[in-house]
C-alpha cells in the first residue's frame, strides 16, 4: 500500500516507519511539507500523491501548553484533522487517526470501552475530541485509535524523564492518584500495522495490557534500570499543573479483541524491552 504518514518525525511516527517501511510505500510528511491546518494545501497535497491510506500521527500534544495556546490546540487537533478527513474523502481513502484517553473525564472506576461516556476536562482532550467528531461527520472509512501514556525511542516521555532525574536525585515525587496504561509506541505501531490490513472501520482503544499509577510506573522503571531512588507518592492536586488530567483512564481494548486481534503485551514487558534499548 501507499501510506501517507503525518507527523512522521514524532515519537509514534518514528515507530510507524520502522514497522511499515519494509512492506509498504511510505510518504512521510511533517508540518513543513504538509501543514494540516492549511485546508487548501492539505487537500492539494493528498490529491496529488493519492495515498491508499493516511495515518495521522500529527498533533499538538503538550497537554499543559494547550491550556495557554488553546487556539493552536483546536487548530491542529481539531480543524487540522477535519482537513485531513476532507482530503481523504476527495481521494476515497481511509484515515487512521490517533486519539487519546483524555477524551474521558476520569470518573470511571473500571476500564473504559469505546462507547463510554465522553467528557474531556482539558483543552487538549477537548481539542482531540473535535478531531474525532470531524472525522465521523466527514468520513465513512476511518479508524479512530484512542491510546494512552505513550513513550518511545524518539522524543521526550515519562520513562526518559524519570531516568534523567535519577542521575541527580535520590528522591522523586510522583503522582499516585492518576491511573492508566503506559503504552510503547512500537507496540502501538505494530497494532496499527495490523489494523490497516482490514476494513474493520470504527473506534478502537489500543494500549498495552495492564494498568498502574504514575507512581507505580516510576518505581517499576527504577527497579528495571537498577536505580536506587526513593519515589514519594503525591496527589495530583499537590503536583500542580496547568491542565487537569483524568484520574482514571484505563482503556478497555474491547473492539480490538472482538475483531480477533491479539491483545498487546503487558506494559511491564514492554517497558523492560524499552529500557534495555535506551540504557
Amino acid at each position: 500500500m501507499k501510506i501517507l504518514i503525518t507527523g512522521s518525525n514524532g515519537m509514534l511516527g518514528h515507530d510507524l516507519i520502522n514497522v511499515l517501511d519494509e512492506r509498504h510505500d511510505l510518504i512521510l510528511t511533517t508540518s513543513k511539507i504538509m501543514d494540516i491546518t492549511n485546508k487548501k494545501q492539505t487537500i492539494e497535497y493528498i490529491c496529488n500523491v493519492k495515498p491508499d491510506i493516511v495515518i495521522n500521527s500529527a498533533a499538538y500534544t503538550d497537554v499543559d501548553g494547550c491550556e495557554e495556546k488553546h487556539e493552536l490546540a483546536y487548530r491542529v487537533n481539531g480543524e487540522g484533522v477535519g482537513n485531513l478527513a476532507l482530503a481523504c474523502r476527495e481521494v476515497d481513502c481511509p484515515l487512521v487517526h490517533i486519539s487519546t484517553d483524555y477524551v474521558f473525564d476520569g470518573s470511571a472506576t473500571e476500564p473504559i470501552q469505546e462507547d463510554g461516556e465522553i467528557g474531556p476536562i482539558s483543552i487538549y482532550g477537548k481539542s482531540k475530541l473535535k478531531g474525532e467528531e470531524a472525522i465521523q461527520e466527514i468520513l465513512d472509512k476511518y479508524f479512530i485509535v484512542r491510546t494512552a501514556w505513550l513513550y518511545g525511542i524518539n522524543g521526550r516521555n515519562f520513562p526518559k524523564t524519570m531516568l534523567e532525574l535519577a542521575e541527580n536525585h535520590s528522591e522523586i515525587t510522583v503522582v499516585y492518584d492518576e491511573v492508566g496504561t503506559p503504552t510503547y509506541t512500537l507496540d502501538l505501531a505494530r497494532g496499527i500495522g495490523e489494523l490497516i490490513e482490514t476494513d474493520y472501520y470504527g473506534i478502537y482503544h489500543l494500549t498495552n495490557s495492564g494498568s498502574c499509577s504514575w507512581c507505580e510506573f516510576a518505581k517499576y522503571i527504577f527497579e528495571i534500570a537498577g536505580k536506587d531512588v526513593n519515589v514519594i507518592p503525591v496527589t495530583a492536586s499537590e503536583f500542580a499543573r496547568p491542565a487537569p488530567r483524568p484520574s482514571y483512564s484505563v482503556l478497555e481494548n474491547k473492539n480490538w479483541i472482538e475483531k480477533g486481534f491479539k491483545p498487546l503485551r503487558d506494559y511491564k514487558d514492554a517497558i523492560k524491552e524499552y529500557i534495555e534499548l535506551i540504557i
